[in-house]
């Protein structure tokens, strides 16, 4: 079983068929701002919406800090993303993860797009 550092972790960086078995049958996830998302098949199908999305795609992580505690996990991320068409975006996120008996059971993501100039 993977650390709960190793489960956040491949969340922030959308891999995340490789953790959907870690996930509690009850998490949420808050995209503050933006929605909430209860149980296990609404946090998966906007992760398989994400994958389509991002399937031409290229992303870079500009900045990648983690925070680990006990039984939860903080990521604060710069990530460059690039379409099929050339076009790019920067985006900020802090996304903080808590886990109950090892299982991800609550997400709250911060998200932000910014330009090259706002980069630290």
């Amino acid at each position: 079983m993977p650390t709960i550092q190793q489960v956040a972790e491949g969340f922030s960086t959308h891999r995340f068929r490789e953790i959907y078995d870690f996930l509690h049958p009850q998490v949420q996830w808050t995209l503050v701002g933006a929605a909430r998302l209860d149980g296990i098949e609404q946090v998966r199908s906007a992760c398989e919406q994400s994958l389509a999305q991002l399937e031409r795609t290229t992303t870079q992580f500009l900045r990648f800090k983690t925070i680990a505690g006990p039984d939860s996990v903080a990521i604060d991320s710069i990530a460059k993303y690039v379409d099929h068409k050339w076009q790019s975006s920067i985006v900020r996120s802090c996304d903080v993860y808590e886990f109950t008996e090892g299982y991800l059971s609550a997400i709250t993501s911060y998200t932000a797009e910014i330009t090259a100039a706002d980069l630290p």
